[in-house]
Parts: structure tokens; C-alpha cells; sequence
């Protein structure tokens, strides 16, 4: 028998296709959106690579965690080129690289940051809240409020609140760690926070927390003290508000310092010249607690400091020790007043720590978008 062998191949498996990238806006967009940011994803394969650049700067994105979606990680500028290059591979075949340009259409109208406090580079106290200021109103709140970051070398929680449609404050629930830099930005450039309104610009700055320093004041017993990263730093006599009238009564709760002045003028509210119990004096090394005209401040009458309280609703002290408190605040430093039957409201001044934390949060355009059910996009 005459067996015959021959040989054979099997046929070749075909390549695999390579991936698809996709980009949005598409490539060559000349009136981008800028409110939706930028995304780039791949099907049939994985992203290894993506650059995006603006101005000859790199924008920041993340890919997500099955590396088939990338995602600029805020909005993006009106008016501005964007250029894209994406790698995407597959295993068996050749890779796809996706380069193009996009251009942003520009803004009708556009707001910005006019205010903040602290001010770039400020040193603060622990109880210092963060308080922007916009140049036009804002509609959109939670757009806004998606682009402002708050980073620091010691985290903690902390939340915005709207104060009006000009204004947002951040708080943190509790004191700020001390001796630490906090870094604030505004990621507004392409944000749509109304009708035809996007952000123009990004803006940025930094401050540091300073010393941990807190004041405690009693009406009743007429004494103030102040302590310095937990030590006693100085114990102080003082005569608070006269409480005849509301305005001349101190207001109880927690109070941040806000600004001071060596000397402050102050005027009797409600009275003019001639009227029962007008004054219109220069005080030295006042420290302004409120916006209702409270200060802590140095007055020559010792002979009621630490026994009864004469004042119009300020806290006075001996003017050497009042000076001394002058010269080692900061803004932001907690001052917490007890012993009177007048409350600090919450909006008055930097009043916000009078607010428990959960109501502070309720102050939030995104917490309100939240417990409505509505839907809040991650960075």
C-alpha cells in the first residue's frame, strides 16, 4: 500500500480593524460650544494618547477607567483654537491617530471675577471664608458653582453658599487647619451661566492660613480672652453694648474679624447733629467684627471695663490691650460673643458660621439641583 503524504497551511485569520475616534466637537468646528467641554472616545479598542492644546498650553482632561472615553475636566474658551491629537490602539492592529483643529465661537456677553476675599497672597484666620464677587448676575448658578475649586495642603470639607446672584461664599465646616496654603480657582472661561452669558476668563489666587487664633467674649462677666493656637494669649476687660436700644446692643454668636482701622470714624446711627445720644467720634485700633457697626476697640474708661457694659454695641478695652489685639489680628480670626439677647444674624458681615452646617449646605446651587433630582454631571 503506498500512502502519500502532502502539506497544506490553513487559511489566514483576517487582520483585526482598527479602532474608531471619535471627537466632539467634531474636527473643524468653527462655532464650538464651549459649555460642554471637550470629548474624545474610541470604539473597538482603547485610548493610549490624547493631547489637547490651546494657545500652545496643555488642557487638562482624564481618561475614565475603561480608557475609551477622555474628557477635558472644564469648559473650554470662547473664541479660541484647539488642537487635537488621539492614539488608539487594539491588539492585532494597527493603531488610528485622529488629529484635527476646533475652534470655539465667541461669547455675546461675557462676566468675570471682579472681588475676593482674602486677597491674593493674604494671610487669615481659621475661621476665613472664601467670597467671590461677579461682575453680572449669575443664572446658571450650578454651572458656576461646577467650575470653582478649592484645593488645600490640608483638606477639609467645605461647601458654597449663594448670598445673592452676584455672590458666593465657601465655608468650611469646621476651622481651617493652621499654617497652610489654600489655592483657589474660578475654571470659568466657556462657562454658560445665562442667556448668551459665558465666563471670559479663568482666574486664580492663593492665600495662607495663618496662626490658629480665636476670641471669647462674656457680656456678662465683662472679660474677653484670646487664645493662640490653644494657649492663652491675653485675657481682657472690657465693656460691651449698653442694650437700651437694639443697635446699641452687642450681638451674640460667632463673629469673624473683617477689617480694621487706626482710627475708625463712627457715628451714632439714626441720629443727626443736636439729636439725645448723637456722637460722632474717632476711635483707635478698632477691629470691625460686623456689618451693623461693631468693633472691638480701645476706649479710656476703665472705670466700667470688666464691671458694666456702656457702650453703643461695640466691645471696648483698655487701649493698650486693645492695641495688642489690633496689631495681632487677622481677617478671619473667630470672635465668639455670648450674654445678650441680640442674635448676629447670619448675613450680617461674615456672620456665615451662625448658620448649623447642614443649612449652610442648603445654600448650594448644586445641593439644590441634587435634592430636586436633578442631574449633576462629575468633573
Amino acid at each position: 500500500m503506498l500512502l502519500v503524504s502532502g502539506c497544506g497551511s490553513a487559511p489566514a485569520e483576517p487582520p483585526a480593524s482598527p479602532p474608531t475616534v471619535q471627537v466632539w466637537p467634531p474636527f473643524d468646528s468653527k462655532r464650538a460650544r464651549t459649555d460642554r467641554g471637550l470629548l474624545v472616545k474610541v470604539q473597538g479598542g482603547t485610548l493610549t494618547q490624547v493631547l489637547v492644546y490651546e494657545g500652545g498650553e496643555p488642557v487638562p482632561g482624564k481618561l475614565d477607567d475603561t480608557r475609551t472615553t477622555w474628557r477635558t475636566d472644564w469648559t473650554l474658551r470662547p473664541g479660541a483654537e484647539y488642537t487635537v491629537t488621539a492614539t488608539a490602539t487594539r491588539e492585532g492592529a494597527p493603531a488610528t491617530v485622529a488629529m484635527g483643529r476646533i475652534r470655539t465661537r465667541t461669547a455675546a456677553r461675557t462676566f468675570q471675577v471682579a472681588a475676593t476675599a482674602p486677597l491674593p497672597g493674604e494671610t487669615v484666620g481659621v475661621g476665613m471664608p472664601v467670597v467671590i464677587d461677579f461682575d453680572a448676575p449669575i443664572e446658571d448658578k450650578a454651572a458656576v458653582e461646577r467650575a470653582l475649586e478649592v484645593r488645600a495642603e490640608s483638606p477639609v470639607e467645605g461647601a458654597w453658599r449663594w448670598t445673592s446672584d452676584t455672590q458666593v461664599v465657601y465655608r468650611t465646616r469646621r476651622w481651617w487647619p493652621s499654617r497652610q496654603r489654600v489655592t483657589v480657582t474660578a475654571h470659568l472661561a466657556g462657562v454658560r451661566a445665562g442667556d448668551g452669558l459665558h465666563g471670559a476668563t479663568d482666574s486664580t489666587f492663593s492665600f495662607i492660613v495663618g496662626r490658629r487664633q480665636t476670641s471669647s467674649i462674656d457680656t456678662r462677666t465683662h472679660q474677653m480672652l484670646v487664645l493662640r493656637d490653644g494657649k492663652a494669649a491675653q485675657r481682657m476687660a472690657i465693656s460691651a453694648g449698653m442694650a437700651t436700644t437694639t443697635e446699641y446692643t452687642t450681638t451674640s454668636g460667632i463673629h469673624l474679624t473683617m477689617d480694621k482701622g487706626n482710627p475708625v470714624r463712627m457715628i451714632s446711627p439714626g441720629r443727626e447733629k443736636g439729636d439725645p445720644g448723637y456722637y460722632d467720634l474717632m476711635i483707635d485700633h478698632a477691629v470691625r467684627i460686623s456689618n451693623s457697626g461693631e468693633y472691638v476697640h480701645a476706649k479710656d474708661n476703665v472705670w466700667a471695663q470688666g464691671r458694666s457694659n456702656v457702650s453703643h454695641g461695640c466691645v471696648n478695652a483698655r487701649p493698650d490691650q486693645a492695641a495688642w489685639f489690633y496689631a495681632t489680628s487677622l481677617r478671619g480670626d473667630p470672635v465668639t460673643i455670648t450674654g445678650t439677647d441680640r442674635v448676629l444674624e447670619w448675613d450680617n458681615g461674615w456672620g456665615f458660621w451662625q448658620l448649623p452646617w447642614e443649612k449652610w449646605q442648603q445654600g448650594s446651587a448644586l445641593r439644590e439641583m441634587r435634592d430636586a433630582g436633578g442631574w449633576v454631571p462629575k468633573r
